[in-house]
Formats: structure tokens, C-alpha cells, sequence
């Protein structure tokens, strides 16, 4: 078991006052030593405890004097203190296997630890999972989390997981919902496996056997230009609208039988199917908003002004266990700058030609108007440019030409495939398409690219050929940035 490193102390904290400094080894607290940041919470909440580190070699005990429930104000390196429980089935859907070659190690982790499910919203196939386990979620309170279900016939799971434990694993889902656990739960829909027919018995599974789950997410797989599975492959029209038609059908079976929809079709089916997105309504809380869940729906609200917050946007169970490093795609996208608001990354020109002079002023100087473009994957230009369009009509500034506004669409060819969402946007493709634009507008960049200031290919915004202005990835975000810099200079 490796020991948790200090990455940061807070300022004033219990741990500040008592000396502890970043780059310590987190040992033990009160003579335990420690599994994962959940147990350090529970070791921590208790007043005035004791903390053995590991300070370049040496060890000290560190007495911190505070009150029960305080926060130590640490954050350590890693949520999981020994090994991470990685997963052990074989999915041909599985997104990690169509990874392009070179990426760095972390994103081919693959892990199935019901840990990371309630700290990260990972969703997990419970194949793993112990009566152990059973007993640590209960007596601690781990909820929500997060599981994976994808069929409920226990022959097409094994099938699906291609793994012998997916047959029996969803007994688990039964003693978790049986002891109020929430939980929350995914179907990937794969065309010729488990839609049609096996999803319509699916559903009827779950309200069968598992009438208590919060909700449940259907959503498409991903096929990356890498996939070696030949089974695997994109949705056709007519299948999406299948999906659309089964899942329509079963939320008014659950909405009769349970008071609420239960089942819920990612946004990307009817994109697909070429239809309507369903009332902002019917989303509810929007829980599954990450999931793809009535992504469109809530930043119709954004955007329009109807809601003055960010809809669905989970912050996080991180920040209800103190410690917790920010991981994943729940990891903070950019890193604090002092820059100025806007900000401006990367050089104004990549040209090897001389600035050229400016042309002399005639009469009073004009402030020239200052175009806008927003950058976006297939699927966000799809929604984007009629909110858009709306928007700037409201508004009174005219169309989108009028008002010099574009949404610029970034075709995603490091992925390839059907990988169209703006969260899997890399430098690589932005550096193509941008190679293309004018100098000199302002380009929007959605901050759900990024972890860390890093896109998934490893560049950073500032190493593209045009400056980017990086703003949060919601509607409220955009529509401020919009309406304040249009026709700017």
C-alpha cells in the first residue's frame, strides 16, 4: 500500500497551525493506517487527532488540536491510498481499449472500484464487489453511486462483459437498493447486442427487479477510429429512433407504475434520430446531465435566461470528503491565472511575414468590431447554432452574421469514428481547424476540453496557432460572454 502525499494545506487550517507542509507522507491517524481518502475523513472528523507523517525519510507524529467535524485542510495526491481496484471485464464497447497510442498512462487506467463511484459519479459493474464492501458502503453511508447495468438477462450481461461474474454481480444492485443506498444507473446501448428486443427486457428488468434505482441512462456507445471490434459499430438512423421510440414508451410505464420517468435517452439519440429533444421538464433535477442526459435541454435555459445558474452541473462528491484530489473529468479544467478577464492564451500571430504597418487614420477613429467565434465539436454546433441564432434576435443585435457571430465546427479526427462531442476535442484537430480562421477574432474555447489546462492529446491551449478565450461550459457562461462582447473591439 503506498502512502498518500500532502499536495496542499490550507492556509489557517488545523493542519497549517500544526505544522503540517505540502510533500508529507500521510502514514496513519489515531495508529490506523489508511486505504483510500474516505477513511481519512472518517479518521479525521474526530476532534483533536493525531497524524503520523513521513517527512524525507523521517517520521513524526503531529498532534492537531480541533473541533469534531473541522476539516484538517489537506489535500492529498490520490483518493485511493492502496492499489486502485481495476476492472477485470472485457467489454468490446469499452472506450479505454479504442485509445489512439501515446496517451499518458492515466487514461488507460481502467478501474471498477466503487470507491471512485461515490467520490467521482465512475460508474462501476459491480463484478468486483464483496460482501465486504457491502458492509463498508452501509456503515459509512457511501451514496450515491453509480452502476453499470447494460442488460438485466443474465446470459447477455456475461455476453456484454465477457466476464462469467456479470451473470450473478447485479445481486449486489439488489442488496444495495435493498439497504436505501441510491443509486443511479447506465445502459450502453450497443446496435445488434443489446438494443431492440434485449433493451426493451432490460427496462422491463430494472422495473421488475429494480423498481428502486434513482434513474437510468441510456447511452450510445463510442466507436474511435482504433476500435478492433468488429461487432462494434455506430447506430444507424433507424436504430436510433428505436432507442428513442422504446425509451419514450417505458418512462410513461414508469411514470404510471413509480410516480417519476425513471429511464431517460442521451441527447445524442435524437440528434441522431433527427428529432426534438424532450420538454426541459421531463429531465427533472437533470442527475444524469454528465452522462449526456438533457445536456441541450439545460443550456436551452442557460442561454436563454431562464435559469441564472448552471444546470445539472455536478460539482462534484469530492468536496463532501475533505482530502479528495479533484480527478477525472470532474478535475478542475484550468489551472489559476493571475491573466486578465479575457483571457488570451497563445501568441496573436504564427506567421513568419512582418506585422504590417497600420494604415493611417482618416477622421475620427473607428473602434473596429470584433467577431465572435465559438468552438465546438458536431453535436454542439448542431444545438448551438439556432440557441445561438435565438439569442442575438431577443437581443435586438440581429442575426448571427449580423451581429459577428459564428459557431465553428471541429471535426474530431484523432478519435474519428463517431466521437462528435466538444468534451473530446484535442489540440491537434483545434490547431487544424483554426490553421483556417481569421487573425484577430475572438475564439471561444469550452472549458470541458481541458483538465488541468491539459486537452487529452497533451497540448495546451496555448500552444494553438490562434488566441482562445477559455470559458466554463454552460449556457449561463456563454451568454454573458456573448452579450458582453459582441460588437466589441
Amino acid at each position: 500500500m503506498s502512502l498518500a502525499t500532502v499536495l496542499s494545506v490550507a492556509p489557517g487550517s488545523p493542519a497549517a497551525e500544526s505544522g503540517v507542509v505540502p510533500g508529507d507522507e500521510l502514514v496513519s491517524i489515531g495508529g490506523r493506517p489508511l486505504r483510500d481518502v474516505i477513511e481519512f475523513r472518517v479518521l479525521s472528523d474526530e476532534a483533536d487527532v493525531e497524524l503520523e507523517l513521513r517527512r524525507g525519510g523521517l517520521e513524526l507524529n503531529v498532534e492537531i488540536a480541533k473541533a469534531h467535524g473541522e476539516p484538517l485542510g489537506l489535500e492529498v495526491s490520490s483518493p485511493v491510498f492502496d492499489e486502485v481496484r481495476t476492472c477485470d471485464n472485457h467489454c468490446e464497447f469499452c472506450f479505454i481499449y479504442q485509445l489512439p497510442p501515446g496517451m499518458r498512462r492515466s487514461l488507460h487506467l481502467k478501474d471498477d472500484d466503487y470507491r471512485l463511484s461515490f467520490l467521482y459519479g465512475n460508474f462501476t459493474t459491480l463484478t468486483r464487489f464483496t460482501e465486504a464492501d457491502l458492509e463498508r458502503v452501509l456503515v459509512e453511508g457511501l451514496s450515491p453511486l453509480y452502476v453499470s447495468i447494460h442488460a438485466t438477462d443474465p446470459e447477455r450481461r456475461v455476453e456484454m462483459l465477457r466476464n462469467r461474474r456479470g451473470a450473478m454481480s447485479l445481486r449486489w444492485l439488489r442488496a444495495l437498493l435493498d439497504h436505501g443506498v441510491e443509486v443511479h444507473g447506465q445502459i450502453v446501448v450497443c446496435p445488434g447486442l443489446n438494443d431492440g428486443d434485449v433493451l426493451d427486457e432490460t427496462l422491463c428488468g430494472v422495473l421488475d427487479e429494480y423498481p428502486e434505482l434513482a434513474d437510468v441512462a441510456v447511452v450510445p456507445l463510442g466507436v474511435s477510429r482504433f476500435n478492433k471490434e468488429p461487432r462494434m459499430r455506430p447506430h444507424s438512423v433507424a436504430e436510433a429512433e428505436r432507442v428513442c421510440d422504446v425509451v419514450d414508451r417505458w418512462q410513461e410505464v414508469f411514470l404510471s407504475t413509480l410516480g417519476h420517468r425513471m429511464v431517460f435517452a442521451a441527447d445524442e439519440y435524437y440528434l441522431l434520430a433527427g428529432r426534438p429533444f424532450p420538454d426541459g421538464a421531463t429531465y427533472g433535477d437533470f442527475s444524469m446531465h454528465e452522462d449526456g442526459i438533457g445536456m441541450a435541454r439545460a443550456f436551452e435555459a442557460e442561454l436563454d435566461g431562464t435559469s441564472e445558474v448552471g444546470i445539472g452541473i455536478q460539482s462534484g462528491f469530492f468536496h463532501s470528503v475533505d482530502g479528495a484530489p479533484a480527478d477525472g473529468y470532474r478535475a478542475p479544467r484550468t489551472e489559476p491565472t493571475p491573466a486578465p478577464t479575457p483571457v488570451a492564451l497563445g501568441p496573436r500571430r504564427r506567421s513568419l511575414e512582418p506585422e504590417p504597418e497600420p494604415e493611417p487614420a482618416v477622421g475620427p477613429e473607428v473602434e473596429p468590431e470584433a467577431r465572435v467565434a465559438v468552438l465546438t465539436g458536431p453535436y454542439g454546433a448542431r444545438i448551438l447554432t439556432p440557441l445561438i441564432e435565438d439569442l442575438l434576435r431577443r437581443e435586438g443585435r440581429g442575426g448571427p452574421d449580423d451581429a459577428g457571430v459564428r459557431v465553428v465546427e471541429v471535426e474530431n479526427r484523432f478519435f474519428g469514428g463517431n466521437v462528435g462531442v466538444a468534451g473530446l476535442m484535442v489540440g491537434e484537430d483545434l490547431t487544424r481547424v483554426l490553421e483556417g480562421q481569421p487573425v484577430g477574432d475572438r475564439y471561444l474555447l469550452p472549458d470541458v476540453c481541458l483538465s488541468r489546462g491539459v486537452f487529452l492529446d497533451g497540448t495546451r491551449p496555448e500552444d494553438l496557432p490562434r488566441p482562445v478565450e477559455v470559458v466554463p461550459t454552460d449556457g449561463v457562461a456563454l451568454r454573458r460572454v456573448l452579450l458582453e462582447g459582441v460588437n466589441r473591439g
